[in-house]
């Protein structure tokens, strides 16, 4: 019996990921018959059939889905080990793979990104945006190292650090009745058309429960698949939105004459940002530096956000 390899195991885990042979010997730099030897020497190890071999899409069988988490599992220990070997000997270097909410990249990491490459010149981000459920699901299959994202994410897995508190305000056409006031109260929601990003993104679960708490009017045939798509909405009349600052502060002008911003009064509104990774990841040390680059920029550049104290 041969003796398994971590290449055997990686090479399952993009089989897995890819679900086609010659494109997971594609990312890993090999040819697609020796893949396909590879994962045949690591199910005769194991003596176990890993993988339905067939037209289509490859699919692992039962046991396969058993021993890739377990085989993730040991990647992420050997990563671990090789990041805090990098760590010990130079610092914040390598590539990471950050996955942010589009409601926050845009708008927040190309400040964030300028102080890193600053403070860690030697560090690579590799940036990639996805709705929160799909964040959560890339950070625990591996696909992500950390994420930027809107809280609470949730799991035994998973550690949290809170990074700021971020004001949403609500924001109407110029013409809508509530363009009139200076702040707005709750009582002033009630009856109101609001608007939302779809199911997918933390920020629809809090407008939904403010619009239960309120009696505001969710428009759910109406629902933005972003944040320009809710202002463009809000822009034509068909209801308000609630709008994080960072947003607000990059993409509409102080004089933009066809909308109206305005504050929650008390009880304020806010979303709260952090990062998530998981706790088998072994290079806290950057995540750490990363967390405090990015309350660096919330506080230098976006006075309004409110940063979070970190122990």
């Amino acid at each position: 019996m041969s003796d398994l390899t971590l290449r055997q195991l990686r090479y399952l885990s993009a089989l897995a990921d890819t679900r086609h042979f010659r494109k997971a010997a594609e990312r890993e730099g090999i040819s697609q018959p020796s893949l396909s030897v590879q994962i045949s020497n690591l199910e005769d190890t194991l003596a176990l059939r890993l993988v339905e071999r067939g037209r289509g899409p490859v699919t692992l069988t039962p046991a396969g889905r058993e021993v890739l988490l377990r085989a993730q599992a040991i990647l992420d220990d050997v990563q671990r080990l090789r990041d805090t070997s990098s760590t010990l000997k130079s610092g914040l270097s390598g590539t990471l793979r950050l996955g942010v909410s589009p409601t926050l990249g845009p708008y927040l990491m190309p400040y964030v990104v300028a102080e890193l490459h600053r403070a860690y010149p030697d560090l690579s981000l590799y940036i990639r945006e996805h709705t929160p459920a799909d964040l959560r699901h890339e950070l625990e299959r591996g696909g992500h190292d950390i994420l930027l994202t809107q809280l609470p994410v949730t799991g035994a897995d998973l550690t949290t650090r809170r990074l700021f508190r971020e004001p949403l305000s609500l924001v109407t056409a110029s013409d809508h009745p509530l363009a009139a006031r200076a702040q707005i109260t709750e009582a002033d929601l009630q009856g109101q058309a609001i608007l939302s990003l779809g199911p997918g993104y933390a920020l629809h679960d809090q407008i939904a429960g403010l619009c239960a708490d309120t009696g505001a009017e969710l428009q759910r045939d109406y629902e933005g698949t972003s944040l320009d798509a809710l202002r463009q909405m809000v822009g034509m009349g068909m209801g308000a939105t609630f709008l994080p600052a960072l947003y607000i502060a990059s993409e509409i002008p102080d004089a933009d004459p066809s909308l109206a911003i305005r504050p929650m009064k008390r009880p304020a509104l806010h979303r709260s940002v952090g990062l998530v990774w998981r706790k088998r990841s072994g290079n806290l040390t950057a995540f750490d530096r990363i967390a405090d680059a990015i309350t660096r920029v919330a506080k230098d550049r976006f006075t309004r956000l409110i940063a979070i104290e970190t122990d």
